[in-house]
Formats: C-alpha cells, sequence, structure tokens
C-alpha cells in the first residue's frame, strides 16, 4: 500500500511539470526557466503554495498575491496523473515496462493540454518520443523492434493517408502533422495492432462527441474540434485493454463450429 502511495504522490509532482509543460510549450518558452509563476502578476510561486492539488484546495483556487483564479486544469492534470500511474503500475507492476509506459500517458496528458488550449501538438513531445519508443521497444517493452517499427509506420502512415484524402473526400482539410506524429509516437511504444486499435476508438469517441456538440448546438458543422484528446484516450485505453478488447471482437466474428 505504501508503495502505491508513493506513486500517487510521485504523479501528481510530475504532473504539477506537466502543467508547466502545457502552459510553455506553445508559447515555445523554457520549461526549465524560470521558476513557476503566477500567469497574471508574475510573482514566483513559493514552495508551500505548490504543493500539488493541497496548494489548489488551500488558496481556493487564486493566487495568493493578487487574487486572480487559478484554472481548474492544474489540479486536474496533475489528479489525472496520479491516478494514471496507480492504474499503469497496478496492471504491470513495478517494472520497466510500467515505467516506460507512465513516460507515455504523461506524454499524452501534455498532448491533449495543448491541443484543447491552443488546437497544437508539440513536436517537442512527438518526435523524440519516436525515438525514446522505438529505443525502449528494442531493451525494455515486449513488442519488439519489428512491432515497433511497424507502429510508427502504420499509426503515422494511416493518418498521413486520412489527411491526405480528407481534402478529395470531404472537402477539407483532415488530420494535422501533430495528429500523425502523434500516433506515430503512440505507435513506436504499443506496436502495430494496438495503434490500429487506438485509431479506431479515438475516431470513434471523436464522432461522438463531435455529433452530440452539433445536435446541440454548441458547435457547426463547419467547425473543428481538437483531435489530439481523442486519438489520447484511445491511445491510453488501447494500451491498457487491448487483448480483452481483440478477445472480443474475434469472438463475435468467431464461426460455430
Amino acid at each position: 500500500m505504501m508503495s502505491y502511495v508513493i506513486v500517487c504522490v510521485f504523479g501528481a509532482v510530475i504532473g504539477s511539470f506537466l502543467n508547466v509543460c502545457i502552459y510553455r510549450l506553445p508559447r515555445e518558452e523554457s520549461v526549465a526557466w524560470p521558476s513557476s509563476h503566477c500567469p497574471s502578476c508574475g510573482k514566483s510561486i513559493a514552495s508551500y503554495d505548490n504543493i500539488p492539488i493541497v496548494s489548489y484546495l488551500i488558496l481556493r483556487g487564486r493566487c495568493r498575491t493578487c487574487g486572480v483564479p487559478i484554472a481548474i486544469r492544474y489540479p486536474l492534470v496533475e489528479a489525472a496523473n496520479a491516478l494514471g500511474y496507480l492504474m499503469i503500475f497496478g496492471m504491470f507492476g513495478f517494472s520497466g515496462e510500467a515505467y516506460v509506459y507512465a513516460g507515455l500517458l504523461s506524454a499524452l496528458i501534455v498532448i491533449t493540454g495543448t491541443d484543447l488550449s491552443h488546437t497544437m501538438i508539440p513536436d517537442a513531445v512527438t518526435v523524440p518520443g519516436i525515438v525514446i519508443g522505438l529505443l525502449c521497444a528494442a531493451v525494455i517493452l515486449p513488442i519488439g523492434l519489428v512491432d515497433s517499427l511497424l507502429g510508427v509506420v502504420l499509426g503515422g502512415g494511416l493518418l498521413w493517408g486520412l489527411a491526405w484524402a480528407s481534402p478529395y473526400v470531404f472537402g477539407k482539410e483532415g488530420m494535422g502533422g501533430g495528429d500523425i506524429k502523434l500516433m506515430a509516437m503512440v505507435g513506436a511504444f504499443i506496436g502495430w495492432k494496438p495503434v490500429l486499435l487506438a485509431i479506431m476508438i479515438g475516431s470513434f469517441l471523436g464522432s461522438v462527441v463531435g455529433v452530440g456538440l452539433m445536435a446541440l448546438g454548441i458547435m457547426r458543422r463547419d467547425q473543428y474540434i481538437p483531435f489530439g484528446p481523442f486519438l489520447a484516450a484511445g491511445s491510453l485505453l488501447a494500451l491498457l485493454f487491448h487483448q480483452p478488447l481483440f478477445d472480443w471482437y474475434w469472438s463475435l466474428i468467431a464461426v460455430p463450429q
């Protein structure tokens, strides 16, 4: 139990750093310098006001100096990363595999945050992520280097094909370059079969949400919604549950003897 408490705390601390990445990467600012500060008044945040989740509750969601509200995104990201780490280490144990997948989860959270706030997926996350995924597949992950390479080619290649065909089929652009590199990165970590499942789940989730928003009159048909968060959600589900989902699918199409 104590081990998982430590995992939860560690995940929340890393989540605090992820908030820095989400805020600064789209602005092309350093994530290392300067230290954390209030975006409104510029005052450096004291260490006792920078405790993940707890400080937000104590300060009631406001900067101690200027009183400007702090975005709810900050504790949500910290909590999501902490709970995600708990789930990953609970499923994979305290193994090298679990540490790698925890890093992938954190990358997906950063991508979700930047795509929702700035409709962009930073190359600073995806491009190094592809290389790291290939290296980890070669020495740590069970999929192996060949499966990882196929995941990069199919994950990125399928979305590249959709992006190329969208103007001809739908009359407008579809996938962006960030989405393509995102799925290439995910394919490097989870392999070619799960990455195809991730794209299917992400597309389904995006379609359901998009249709729902249009039905409620919140979004017009010609508007775009960020696709990265749905692909990230599909990637996480494929990582954790691809085998049960594959077994369920084959059971549906299996011919009775």
